[in-house]
């Protein structure tokens, strides 16, 4: 079982609150969503694993049950075209839970005219692999959001 953890601290409102089709209509797969703290910010791996995707504005870490785990920082932010963010890890890399991986922040992705909510999504899932998913509470980054099984 994986145990998907904050990669912020924020107000969880779940993936269909999130102002995308593709996230909120779990097109990507099902998770939750972090809306962030207003405040500069270092966004942290989710779980242990390989970074197998690394953007400035989304990374993927895949763990040691081949369960990959994408971050999205904000919607739409790729326009930003990595402007505010500064990738602190390379893909390719091992990380841990709870390892930054990007410094961002969402007050200045919310005044470029970007949601700054945060889907946290298990790629390849179905919904019912997914249990214990927090929708509406206020978390601490390394928080439980799910557990994949």
């Amino acid at each position: 079982m994986t145990t998907v953890s904050a990669p912020l601290s924020g107000r969880v409102i779940g993936l269909a609150a999130v102002p995308d089709p593709v996230f909120s209509g779990a097109m990507v797969g099902p998770g939750t969503a972090v809306d962030p703290v207003r405040e500069p910010s270092t966004a942290v791996s989710p779980v242990d694993g390989v970074v197998v995707s690394l953007h400035p504005h989304a990374f993927v870490v895949v763990d040691a049950e081949g369960h990959g785990v994408l971050t999205h920082l904000g919607i739409d932010t790729v326009q930003l075209g990595g402007a505010g963010f500064e990738v602190l890890v390379a893909k390719g890399d091992t990380v841990a839970r709870g390892q930054a991986m990007v410094r961002w922040n969402p007050a200045a992705v919310e005044a470029a005219g970007k949601s700054p909510v945060c889907p946290v999504v298990a790629l390849e899932a179905t919904p019912e692999s997914l249990s214990g998913v927090v929708e509406d509470a206020d978390v601490v980054v390394g928080a439980t959001l799910f557990s994949w099984t």
